[in-house]
């Protein structure tokens, strides 16, 4: 039986990467920071972790009561704030940093002493097409229109995090996904894609064993070139 453990999973993409990848055999374990909002992960069949990746020590216990990992979904993430320049400042950056970037360095970090125990280990960062420089420039793409600042810059730190990973740890597959504009509360439901759609890169990727890729950027139809 394959475990799985993922971040933000109460909710939105994370609850239903839970769903799939419970359906396809997985044991999930769903991090939350409130497990009071647990309640739709545990009726899939999820079991429920108190989980704040801000948070060291909830890191730290979250990983300590599992016996076991092989694959690692770093979801949990913030809208950030700061629509426009004349809002932003170092505040809201850390704030949205600490939660994208520092919080997969925490659970990444924590999770690899089980991760390295596991025959066919995989780390999935879910980033955004938010973070990738050539979607912000492209007038037809879906990224396009967004000015704001700090959760671009979070998500492209993300898929940079995530070769670097990759390029160190050789043992595991690490890679980064692309949900699209998916209807989530995170963008107040105004996506055009449901929640399957956003997370079908996640799941492909969560399923790969020691054969698959490394170190890659994927949406839902596949590898994304740097």
């Amino acid at each position: 039986m394959t475990t799985t453990l993922i971040t933000g999973a109460n909710k939105g993409l994370g609850l239903e990467t839970a769903r799939r990848l419970i359906e396809a055999g997985h044991t999930v374990h769903a991090g939350m920071r409130d497990p009071a909002s647990g309640d739709a992960a545990r009726a899939i069949g999820a079991h429920v972790v108190q989980l704040d990746v801000t948070d060291q020590a909830s890191v730290d216990a979250a990983f300590a009561g599992l016996g076991e990992l092989d694959v690692l979904v770093n979801n949990a993430g913030i809208i950030g704030g700061a629509p426009t320049v004349d809002e932003l400042d170092a505040a809201v950056m850390l704030r949205t940093f600490d939660t994208n970037v520092f919080g997969i360095v925490r659970t990444t970090q924590a999770a690899l002493p089980l991760l390295r125990r596991s025959a066919a280990p995989v780390i999935v960062n879910v980033a955004s097409g938010v973070g990738w420089p050539r979607a912000l420039r492209d007038p037809d793409r879906d990224e396009f229109p967004v000015r704001a600042v700090p959760y671009a810059a979070s998500k492209a730190a993300v898929i940079a995090l995530t070769v670097q990973y990759a390029k160190d740890l050789q043992g595991i597959r690490v890679n980064a996904s692309d949900p699209g504009y998916t209807a989530t509360d995170l963008n107040g439901n105004s996506g055009h894609q449901t929640v399957t759609e956003g997370t079908d890169a996640t799941v492909a990727l969560a399923l790969l064993d020691r054969t698959g890729p490394t170190g890659e950027f994927h949406d839902r139809h596949g590898r994304i070139d740097y």
